[in-house]
């Protein structure tokens, strides 16, 4: 049941945004780098699932290799995203980066995309910072939160190829299902 409910989560926003009539004004790099913005954000609902071992069918060390390399994954995503977004304007992108754009909605991409490559970095240094289980774990999700609260955000203020409905569905799912793992992980750490 768990898998249906996150298949349709995943698939429904993606195949909605295919439908938008914003797409025939956009060329094909323009396309690919939405669209990865789109696949990312999907990502976001299954990586606390992941990490709270929660899907069916997975143990906790399935959980959480899936969980690594769909981090990877998003991270690569978002550098699809940006660097999409840079090459079909560059303008747009350097007032995003300085926090100086007109659209509210880029500084809340910016503030994810800056907490997605300093998570990921903290990842692949984390035995260089020799931090205690109980602390990484807090500073991980940490970086969760801002990165789903801001990709929530960025989301929805934007009025573009998502589809309103499932792109606000998304953001809902996104932010109560990372805030149910991480408080269930903290009554069970705490019990």
């Amino acid at each position: 049941m768990i898998w249906t409910a996150v298949f349709i989560c995943v698939v429904v926003p993606v195949f909605a945004a295919t439908l938008s009539p914003l797409l025939a004004w956009r060329g094909p790099v323009y396309i690919v780098a939405g669209f990865a913005g789109i696949i990312a954000m999907t990502l976001l609902l299954i990586q606390p699932l992941l990490a709270g071992g929660i899907l069916p069918g997975l143990n906790i060390m399935q959980s959480r290799k899936i969980h690594r390399v769909l981090g990877g994954a998003l991270v690569t995503l978002v550098l699809i995203h940006v660097v999409g977004l840079w090459v079909t304007s560059p303008p747009d992108v350097v007032d995003a980066l300085l926090f100086s754009s007109p659209t509210p909605f880029s500084v809340w991409g910016v503030i994810g995309m800056w907490t997605i490559f300093i998570s990921a970095l903290a990842v692949l240094s984390r035995r260089r910072l020799c931090l205690a289980p109980m602390t990484w774990r807090r500073v991980h999700m940490g970086f969760a939160v801002v990165i789903v609260t801001s990709t929530a955000v960025h989301a929805l203020q934007i009025v573009g190829t998502m589809e309103p409905v499932s792109k606000g569905l998304l953001s809902f799912l996104i932010m109560v299902v990372t805030a149910t793992v991480i408080v269930g992980r903290s009554r069970a750490k705490a019990s």
